[in-house]
């Protein structure tokens, strides 16, 4: 009998000692951080495991490794967002593309990430990393998006889904490429968007124009190469006149402004690819205006739906 009793005090000892294992465990995986160094140099601790991600105009990358932000990027109160995205960051609450630092302190971030080295300037940095650790990704003209996607996947400790993503995102660029050279053999393309009346060139570096001219190998107008070469953002404004020269085959136009005069123009309407029907339009929920995995794979389908039909 006193033996048994022996026995229940030591299986009662080992119980304790196995749940005080566990909760150890679990507070150490809770407040588990890793220390990273960002573009900036910030020697930045971050969660292993972030929960509530702050990443305003990164949400094609944090979707595309499964991570959903807890604010999403806006203008003008709403008026802009990345729409195409909207299946994935529903209910997500907005923040401005600016980011004040009330409405970040509001989401209760346990990571921030900055999509650029202007967004952290003049004392910035130091005011939004007493809010939650702060890592800026890698940016500027001569960062991939690529090289931005991973380091975003980085910072949340998902490198080895962002590889998958790739390799899957690669695999359907080889295809769409065949595709297209059996299709549109050295067809030509542009991209335009149009928004209060004015015109504007995507530039062959960035967004759109290193998806088509870059991944996807089709032919580049000399009108683009001409705007690309003195390119200072993703978009350049370009006048009629010009447009008049525009030697593409094809023209993905997103129009944000369907009643824009300009497309009652002759000059427009000459334009060899909307006069020989080979304009193709989409909106501001369309994702011909960003950029990422995501955004990329949406423009491919639409690229094979409109020239390879």
């Amino acid at each position: 009998m006193k033996k048994n009793k022996i026995v229940r005090v030591f299986v009662y000892i080992a119980l304790l000692f196995t749940v005080f294992l566990t909760a150890c465990s679990n507070s150490g995986s809770k407040d588990a951080t890793r220390t990273l160094t960002d573009s900036m140099d910030h020697k930045v601790s971050v969660p292993t495991e972030p929960k509530r991600v702050v990443g305003s105009y990164l949400e094609d990358y944090l979707v595309a490794v499964g991570v959903k932000p807890v604010v999403q990027w806006s203008v003008k109160n709403g008026s802009s967002t990345q729409k195409y995205l909207q299946k994935d960051l529903k209910k997500v609450p907005l923040i401005d593309y600016s980011l004040p630092y009330e409405a970040v302190t509001k989401a209760k971030p346990d990571l921030i990430l900055m999509g650029t080295n202007s967004a952290v300037a003049n004392g910035k940095y130091n005011q939004y990393k007493k809010i939650a650790p702060t890592y800026v990704v890698k940016n500027g003209n001569n960062v991939s998006w690529r090289a931005q996607f991973l380091d975003v996947a980085k910072a949340v400790n998902k490198t080895d889904k962002a590889k998958k993503v790739l390799t899957k995102y690669d695999k359907k660029v080889k295809s769409a490429r065949s595709e297209l050279e059996e299709a549109a053999p050295n067809k030509s393309v542009a991209v335009l968007w149009v928004t209060n009346n004015s015109a504007f060139i995507v530039s062959d570096k960035s967004a759109s124009g290193l998806l088509l001219y870059g991944d996807l190998k089709l032919k580049e107008p000399d009108l683009v190469k001409q705007v690309s070469k003195k390119a200072t953002a993703d978009w350049s404004a370009v006048s009629l006149e010009k447009l008049a020269k525009l030697d593409a085959d094809y023209i993905f136009l997103v129009n944000s402004d369907k009643d824009a005069s300009m497309f009652k123009d002759p000059i427009w309407q000459n334009i060899s690819a909307v006069k020989n029907d080979k304009l193709f339009q989409y909106g501001d929920d369309s994702s011909w205006q960003y950029k990422g995995p995501i955004a990329y794979t949406e423009m491919i389908d639409n690229v094979l739906k409109d020239i390879v039909k």
